[in-house]
């Protein structure tokens, strides 16, 4: 008895991407200063108006980058992220009340996205305790410690970007681009990944898969380029 060949993912453009998402929805959005972040799904979305958009990323990347351009465009209404200090738009946004920022320790942001993806009621933590991010934050003490209570973060979709793909939407990130792409990719509905190529299925080599093809709803076709 045969195996049974893995299902091709649908390949779209980033427009036909940006198409899928609609206003409101919550986004995760992979990429460390831009290092890893999915650049044509982003501006394709940015130019697609959207509005009331809910981000989630581990920063606000710098103007006119990344999603710095969602912010930029008017799409964003809140956005997740332990890190603006390099986007001064966003602080301008922040401060006149045109945007919503929720600022959270890197570290326990990655551990709410990680407990979304799991299924896990959340992660303890004592960073923050003392600070404004214990603020209205619940607390519970264990042998004598206290603990902030950080709660799973998940979204609509995830938008994510490796370095090789093969149809069957199994990824490979290259070096540090991996930074939170494989995390994020399990804390969505939808995940749509950019790749830089795909390959056909069984090119990649099963112990460099980072993200599994099950976990992949859509691929972005490679950008053609001038000869």
């Amino acid at each position: 008895m045969s195996a049974a060949l893995p299902a091709i993912k649908p390949i779209l453009s980033p427009e036909a991407a940006a198409e899928l998402i609609p206003d409101g929805a919550t986004l995760l959005v992979g990429g460390f200063m831009g290092v890893g972040a999915p650049h044509r799904v982003l501006r394709a979305l940015a130019r697609a108006g959207r509005r009331a958009l809910t981000i989630i990323s581990n920063d606000a990347t710098r103007p006119g980058q990344g999603v710095g351009l969602l912010t930029e465009a008017g799409a964003v209404a809140r956005l997740i992220t332990s890190h603006i200090g390099l986007n001064p738009r966003v602080q301008q946004a922040m401060l006149a009340g045109e945007l919503e920022v929720e600022l959270v320790p890197q570290g326990t942001l990655i551990e709410r996205i990680r407990a979304g993806g799991f299924g896990l009621g959340g992660v303890l933590t004592p960073t923050g305790l003392g600070t404004a991010a214990a603020e209205g934050q619940r607390t519970i003490d264990i042998d004598g410690r206290t603990w902030l209570l950080a709660l799973p973060l998940k979204a609509d979709f995830a938008l994510v970007a490796a370095e090789q793909a093969d149809y069957a939407g199994n990824l490979q990130y290259q070096l540090t681009a991996t930074n939170f792409n494989p995390i994020i990719a399990m804390a969505a509905t939808t995940v749509i990944a950019q790749p830089r190529e795909i390959l056909p299925v069984g090119s990649l080599p099963p112990d460099t898969v980072k993200t599994p093809g099950v976990l992949v709803n859509y691929l972005i076709a490679r950008e053609e380029t001038a000869p």
